[in-house]
């Protein structure tokens, strides 16, 4: 299978300096569960600067989430060669693990205790500070980094409040702030918004770039909303195990979707027959005629358009009509194969 953008065997952010150095590089990857009969990762490559923002997207089975699970140290490639910031992970995997930040799609907070509660346990666990049992006995350097965070997130009222009595989206913020306390050079977010109410998405998706424009932290995403990947650096799309096309959303929509015209008039029939009499090939709906938008010859097709419209609209391609091009072209020739 050949990526549309790039080959499947070597993919890299376009939109950051060529000179920068990979934080995250993954070459040849492949895992393969006992008594299965394809490989659910094969042969996958990339690189992802520092700093970045990467999407890894993909239906369910298409395995992504063995990727993910591969690059945390929590599951065990079969082949392949993973680094992440400048440890390899076979024989450095300790290392990796305090390089990185997870947000999984579950939570994973303790309901009964308070926000800062179950920050302080996380960084003893982590032996990032020695704990102690109140706040105000923990290091100056602990406290002040909680509450810078806590302010970059917008959770200071609620800090010290059971995690029971948030929302959706404040229990996302502070796994979020338990995942940087660390500094790592990558948040991985697996799935981050699922189930939030799309004003908490939006909300969460505020703090993110603020986070990334203060600690130049490279954030690793998964997810399903294809709407919250548009500010990425790079977008790789993952189909039956290997890379189907990776590039940034710019590229993904110009390369696979077209922009198109959108045209209606009171008398349809007639402008049907104009653009028939035109040699245009379109496509109707009951909004409008729909033709591929080309540019310049716009402006002469509605100067040549004798039917008075009552619409006149041009419709850019979605990173959702482009996602599932790709899927559809790369499940067509999984097919055939």
């Amino acid at each position: 299978m050949q990526s549309t953008i790039t080959s499947q065997n070597q993919i890299t952010s376009q939109a950051r300096p060529s000179e920068e150095q990979a934080v995250i590089e993954v070459e040849g990857l492949v895992k393969r569960y006992k008594k299965a009969q394809r490989n659910a990762v094969d042969g996958v490559s990339f690189s992802v600067p520092a700093g970045s923002l990467f999407a890894l997207l993909g239906p369910n089975g298409a395995g992504k989430t063995t990727v993910i699970s591969i690059l945390t140290t929590t599951l065990s490639p079969t082949a392949g060669r993973v680094r992440i910031a400048g440890h390899d992970l076979e024989k450095e995997a300790h290392r990796i693990r305090r390089e990185i930040g997870i947000v999984f799609q579950k939570p994973s907070l303790d309901q009964n205790l308070t926000a800062e509660e179950n920050i302080r346990l996380h960084v003893a666990l982590y032996g990032l500070y020695p704990y102690r049992p109140a706040f105000r006995l923990m290091p100056a350097a602990y406290r002040e980094q909680v509450e810078a965070l806590a302010e970059l997130l917008d959770i200071s009222e609620s800090l010290f409040k059971p995690v029971k009595t948030f929302s959706g989206g404040m229990k996302r913020k502070l796994e979020i702030l338990r995942g940087l306390l660390h500094r790592p050079a990558v948040l991985f977010l697996d799935e981050p918004t699922t189930g939030l109410d799309p004003e908490s998405r939006h909300s969460l998706w505020d703090y993110l770039r603020r986070v990334r424009a203060t600690g130049r932290t490279t954030i690793f995403l998964t997810t399903h909303y294809l709407e919250e990947v548009e500010e990425a650096d790079t977008v790789c799309i993952m189909s039956h195990g290997q890379i189907a096309a990776a590039g940034t959303p710019a590229q993904l929509k110009a390369s696979l979707t077209q922009a198109r015209l959108l045209l209606d008039a009171p008398e349809r029939d007639r402008l049907r027959q104009e653009l028939h009499q035109l040699g245009l090939p379109f496509t109707e709906s009951r909004e409008a005629i729909e033709l591929p938008l080309a540019g310049p010859d716009v402006q002469r097709l509605l100067k040549r358009l004798e039917t008075p419209l009552s619409l006149i609209q041009t419709r850019a391609p979605s990173l959702e009509e482009a996602y599932l091009q790709i899927i559809g072209r790369s499940t067509l020739e999984s097919e055939e194969a």
